[in-house]
């Protein structure tokens, strides 16, 4: 009893009507094996969330307890998380950066908002954000297999230009090696430029894009950048430029693309999902395409040496 140092025992038996044989039965009881799981529960779901930097909600954190073998209720989860206090993130509306250039003819929307693949390299989308920082804003391209949900290109730079799309899609493009690929945008001015366009024509890629002001036309690629807003922009306060890119290398490289559960994945990391795919068709997966960041560090000494140079550097200094 929680008043037992203040109240003798007698007194609170007699109080609230107890025997004291009876509350010394309850008091030297062992907790039930429920109890015992419960407090095991407690803990992995602690630690899962911890290691999700407090973003994963119940049905996260619950599908990587089933993944250990735990068989647990959403119900039960979710009580569990309530009695610790833990709680997820939600995403907010995420904001449109592109502008559209009226001199330019968009393309084709090919995709009429049916973000579907059967296979890899089958649709792309992509878009661009800001990222705010205390020395101004850097700007992020991304391009998002829709198969897999998995950042195949993304770039970083001081501005939003024709060429950071291009540093975005010549990644994608070097580490998929896509045929026919769809590549779905909004008609931002640096999609329907020229220099895009026909480095989309000589690499075989098919142009799609949405209609203007219509964020559900590019719904995949918007998702995508809300989540990364809630899980990083928005709990973060970057002080220089550099800071925010090393930021957005590792929630990419090293917790998006591997780790980040999907529920459209039902549950599993993008990557996980390329190599189940792969090892269900008796396909051998080659390791350097899913080890975080291994790869893309590789891609980015051709594609984009200034961000590889001062991510370089960063990591030195942290090793250091």
């Amino acid at each position: 009893m929680a008043n037992q140092a203040e109240f003798p025992v007698q007194v609170l038996c007699r109080v609230l009507k107890v025997s004291r044989s009876a509350y010394y039965a309850w008091s030297q009881r062992k907790p039930s094996a429920r109890q015992q799981e419960n407090t095991q529960l407690i803990e992995e779901i602690r630690i899962i969330h911890a290691e999700s930097d407090a973003t994963y909600g119940m049905p996260r954190i619950r599908a990587e307890l089933m993944e250990q073998g735990w068989a647990v209720s959403r119900r039960r989860v979710a009580r569990l998380m309530r009695l610790q206090g833990l709680r997820g993130v939600c995403r907010r509306r995420y904001q449109v950066t592109t502008r559209r250039d009226l001199r330019q003819p968009p393309a084709p929307d090919l995709v009429k908002r049916q973000f579907v693949a059967d296979e890899p390299n089958q649709l792309w989308v992509a878009d661009a954000t800001f990222v705010p920082t205390g020395a101004g804003f850097i700007y992020l391209a991304i391009v998002l297999d829709v198969w897999s949900r998995r950042v195949v290109g993304w770039a970083i730079g001081e501005s939003l230009v024709t060429e950071l799309m291009l540093d975005a899609l010549n990644m994608a493009l070097e580490q998929r090696q896509p045929e026919n690929v769809i590549h779905h945008s909004d008609q931002g001015c640096q999609y329907t430029s020229f220099a895009f366009s026909n480095r989309c024509k000589a690499a075989g890629v098919k142009l799609s894009m949405g209609s203007v002001g219509d964020a559900y036309d590019n719904a995949m690629a918007e998702s995508f950048f809300a989540s990364l807003e809630c899980e990083l922009l928005d709990r973060r306060s970057f002080k220089s430029k550099s800071d925010a890119r090393l930021a957005v290398f590792t929630w990419i490289e090293a917790w998006y693309n591997p780790k980040r559960r999907h529920s459209s994945l039902d549950y599993v990391s993008p990557i996980h999902f390329e190599r189940k795919h792969l090892q269900k068709n008796d396909i051998q997966p080659d390791d350097s395409l899913y080890e975080s960041g291994g790869l893309i560090l590789g891609t980015m000494d051709s594609v984009l040496p200034s961000i590889h140079a001062d991510l370089q550097n960063n990591f030195i200094s942290v090793s250091n």
